[in-house]
């Protein structure tokens, strides 16, 4: 039995098209169809336009019957909402902001643009990106798919949710100190953070990035050939580089791969996550690597004074809002940022230089191995209630101790799922590699991703909204739920 359309990976659906074994057109039909069924549950989309979609797909057919097809033409695609595109205004998560619509197209969506990418929907996230959670004042809440008793994570939340779901292939998150790789942890999937520069972004942020969301290793490869092009507007953004991105057949037979399973601070590892990454590093070492304990290298001090940093950046932006607007805030957020107002100017430079001694013992401590494995999160997916995996606005970073150093310091890494636990959550191997060697993470989650074990299926819509998907057409899809537009705050959230 052939897999339906809207599940297949972007590699499978170019190879479709060029046989012309089916359409654009007929898989955006599918996925829509796919999404209709979910997404009242799952709550993942924002500012969704089917018709707009369905535009796009037949462009994309006339391009393919034409010898005229571009990169990833045809292919599904999902933005998240704080990755602008032209005429959608961008709430950044929060009821707090007055939107406009987006005058312009981020560096990232305009690549998509440019390879033929079907924009589906944008996708959910938490107010100003300032949570791993997909709690939001302005979306409804995003649930995880393979509980949806529980979080998918954040701030990619509706990003990492839409692609386990089966929402099409391609997704794009950004992440400033997990964002991408918590999400993709709690659910399923895999992600790249790249090279702070490796992706251009607007506006660009210490530590701030863009990365594919994908089911696959090669999905997310194809995602990169598109993205890393140089744009100006990047003024972090790296030099234009030759990189083949799809040559991801790689040996690790001698690699020198470092184990860190105690981050120094946060949440202690739980057994079950812990047992998931040994087992994977155990893979490696049967494979040839050379696997060595990698010691806790950042401290207490380096989170407790980035906190106080970013406390006061949040605190100064809420706080210039009008106290109508202040009150729309999560009241988590609130609460956190609360304290920022009678920061000290010496514990605001010292916390500020918290991100220099993130980066410093990061690269040190990296520089003896090719790569480095370790948790993504300590623990797995959390109550879809919850801001966070403790839910404590005054103790809000716990669970990002193993992601948070290489935003710092600039370092790629990925998120793969390496088992689950014993209620069949996910649990994600992080694999961090030198600065700049993003082909090379790649290529060792590809490697890991051909030895793990057979992976479970992924989720499918609650039985209640199933029916038969394959005689679905589009004037049949299900209204997919649309968000209030509203206006453009104008600051990108994490």
């Amino acid at each position: 039995m052939s897999a339906p359309l809207f599940s297949l990976s972007a590699v499978e659906l170019l190879d479709g098209y060029r046989r012309r074994a089916f359409s654009p057109v007929e898989v955006t039909q599918a996925v829509l169809a796919h999404i209709g069924q979910w997404e009242p549950q799952l709550c993942a989309l924002y500012a969704p336009d089917p018709e707009a979609a369905l535009a796009q797909a037949r462009a994309s057919e006339a391009r393919w019957l034409k010898g005229e097809a571009l990169a990833l033409d045809g292919v599904p695609l999902t933005l998240k909402e704080n990755i602008a595109t032209r005429g959608t205004p961008m709430p950044l998560g929060t009821a707090a902001t007055v939107l406009s619509p987006a005058t312009e197209d981020a560096p990232p969506a305009a690549r998509m643009r440019e390879a033929g990418a079907v924009l589906l929907a944008k996708t959910t996230m938490p107010d100003y990106g300032m949570l791993s959670s997909g709690l939001s004042s302005f979306h409804p809440l995003t649930r995880n798919p393979w509980n949806l008793d529980r979080n998918p994570g954040g701030s990619s939340a509706g990003a990492a949710a839409a692609a386990a779901a089966g929402y099409g292939p391609l997704h794009l998150g950004t992440d400033i100190g997990g964002s991408l790789r918590l999400p993709a942890s709690w659910c399923g999937i895999f992600t790249l953070k790249p090279s702070l520069g490796r992706i251009p972004i607007k506006p660009p942020f210490a530590g701030r990035v863009a990365g594919p969301m994908t089911r696959t290793v090669t999905d997310a490869a194809l995602m990169m050939a598109a993205l890393s092009r140089p744009d100006w507007r990047d003024t972090m953004s790296l030099p234009a580089q030759d990189i083949d991105w799809l040559s991801l057949d790689r040996d690790v037979k001698g690699l020198r791969i470092g184990l860190m399973l105690d981050a120094g601070w946060g949440l202690d590892v739980e057994p079950e996550t812990r047992a998931a990454v040994e087992a994977a590093a155990r893979l490696f070492e049967a494979a040839g690597a050379r696997v060595q304990p990698l010691p806790a290298f950042s401290t207490r001090a380096m989170i407790d004074g980035l906190d106080k940093f970013w406390r006061m950046r949040s605190w100064l932006d809420i706080s210039a809002l009008p106290p109508e607007r202040q009150v729309l805030v999560l009241p988590y957020i609130r609460d956190w940022v609360s304290t920022g107002g009678s920061l000290s100017a010496a514990e605001l430079f010292h916390g500020y230089s918290q991100m220099a001694a993130f980066r410093e013992a990061a690269v040190a401590a990296c520089q003896p191995y090719d790569y480095v494995l370790s948790p993504v999160s300590p623990v797995p997916a959390f109550p879809a209630e919850w801001a966070s995996p403790i839910n404590d606005p005054q103790r809000p970073f716990e669970h990002i101790a193993f992601t948070l150093p290489y935003n710092m310091s600039e370092q790629p890494a990925a998120s793969i799922n390496c088992g689950y636990t014993k209620s069949g959550l996910p649990i994600g191997l992080q694999i961090i590699g030198q600065r700049f060697d993003d082909l090379g993470v790649l290529q060792v989650a590809r490697a890991y991703e051909q030895m793990r074990p057979a992976q479970r299926d992924w989720p499918q819509p609650p039985e209640a909204l199933a029916d038969d998907e394959a005689d679905a057409d589009a004037d049949d899809v299900p209204l997919i739920r649309r968000s209030k537009p509203m206006a453009n705050r104008g600051r990108a959230g994490y």
